[in-house]
């Protein structure tokens, strides 16, 4: 009799290596292991074959990165999503296609459950377990490493008495993740937030302090707000990104120390590394200045705010995102033109932006002969403009404190005595 099958998200690593043959005893479930290619530099073919070696009776390796970056970072960075200010949301990114997929093959596996690697204190298991709960609340959800609660010690001595296959990564001393669009990093001598980062915790980035002495410049092209060229030439968006990923890593660019807000309730400090993100974001933000107005500007940092909010929190698949996306999508349509950006010791600088829509005008801007402002209207303007601050002050700031009682307030108005 055919036994129930059960999907789960592969690594390669030990957690999930030992998941595959404490699922099948626990829950008397086949395994069929999922691993997909988000950019994170892996051979996803030799993972497959390790799945196999472990006792999954089947495991699916697909090439996902342009589905992850057309659908999931490229809109991200329309909307201007970092999380807390700082973080481009690389693994956060990753963590609803992963998800989708595994429903997908699910169905086509007629599997009754699906399964991850995910501990009960991270982030990583809410947006697993909401996006399964959303695209298919009929399906189990199994979390070996949240429920076994094992130390490390016995997760090792499980694999070993079970003949599950150890690498040497399996005795890392910090916890990794990876993708396309940035790397994260973890644990060990990091949970110190007085600490220093190691340089063993970077592997995309160069010290700054070594970095080239020599700046240099690229060109960026974007199209209704998603990047499209390279210095001029027309690249594919998974190509774009690794291609800045080195540029700009080489440069020392796209160190990130954050102690951050998790979902959870706990604060974590957490080393990622992002270059080809962070300039990105950088020369987006400053083809922005030029092509949206000065209102949709400060209104989309309200949007962006909510966006990374709801991509950090696992809430990909929801009305709301929908609706958000529908006014990035709009805010966006003349957000294209060309940034041209310099790159030097961890710094990066924005020289130079131009857009067919640009509405900054030289001939309102310049103090030359071209200039067609009008500032015969300014006085005007400027006494409308300041009109109710010169009637409070008026009628009640320069009057004194109401009904005679003195309210004690910080003062706006300097000393007339300077010493």
């Amino acid at each position: 009799m055919a036994r129930d099958k059960v999907i789960l998200a592969y690594s390669g690593g030990l957690d999930t290596s030992v998941a595959v043959k404490w699922i099948n005893e626990t829950y008397g479930y086949d395994v069929v292991c999922y691993t997909c290619d988000l950019g994170q530099g892996q051979d996803i073919e030799a993972i497959r074959q390790k799945a196999l070696r472990t006792g999954a009776v089947e495991a699916i390796a697909e090439d996902v990165r342009n589905l992850f970056v057309d659908y999931f970072v490229f809109p991200s960075l329309m909307a201007g999503a970092l999380y807390e200010g700082k973080y481009p949301l690389a693994t956060s990114l990753g963590r609803p296609l992963i998800a989708q997929r595994m429903v997908h093959f699910a169905r086509q596996f007629d599997a009754k459950a699906v399964a991850h690697g995910c501990t009960g204190k991270g982030n990583d298991q809410v947006r697993f377990d909401v996006t399964f709960q959303t695209l298919a609340p009929d399906l189990k959800i199994i979390a070996p490493v949240r429920e076994w609660r094992w130390t490390r010690t016995e997760e090792l001595e499980y694999a070993h008495k079970h003949g599950i296959e150890l690498e040497a990564a399996s005795q890392k001393i910090f916890s990794t993740d990876q993708n396309l669009w940035g790397r994260s990093v973890e644990a060990g001598v990091l949970e110190d937030p007085w600490v220093e980062p190691p340089a063993a915790a970077f592997e995309w980035t160069v010290d700054p302090i070594d970095a080239p002495n020599q700046p240099e410049e690229i060109e960026i092209g974007f199209d209704k707000g998603r990047p499209v060229s390279l210095n001029g030439k027309e690249v594919d968006g998974a190509l774009l990104i690794q291609e800045l990923n080195r540029l700009a890593g080489k440069h020392g660019i796209g160190r990130i120390d954050h102690v951050e807000n998790r979902l959870v309730g706990i604060k974590s400090r957490e080393i990622y590394e992002a270059p080809g993100a962070l300039v990105l974001h950088e020369a987006h933000r400053e083809l922005e200045f030029i092509t949206l107005t000065k209102e949709a500007t400060r209104f989309k940092t309200f949007v962006s705010q909510a966006y990374s909010d709801l991509i950090y929190n696992g809430l990909w698949f929801s009305a709301l995102h929908q609706d958000l996306m529908a006014f990035i999508a709009s805010n966006q349509q003349y957000v294209t033109g060309q940034v041209k950006v310099k790159m030097h010791k961890g710094r990066v600088y924005v020289t130079g932006r131009k857009s067919e829509f640009s509405l900054y005008r030289y001939e309102l801007a310049t103090y030359e002969k071209a200039d067609q402002y009008d500032s015969s209207a300014a006085q005007g303007f400027i006494k409308i403009h300041g009109l109710m601050q010169v009637t409070q002050a008026k009628h009640q700031m320069l009057r004194g404190p109401a009904g005679g009682h003195r309210l004690e307030l910080p003062s706006i108005l300097p000393p007339n005595d300077i010493n």
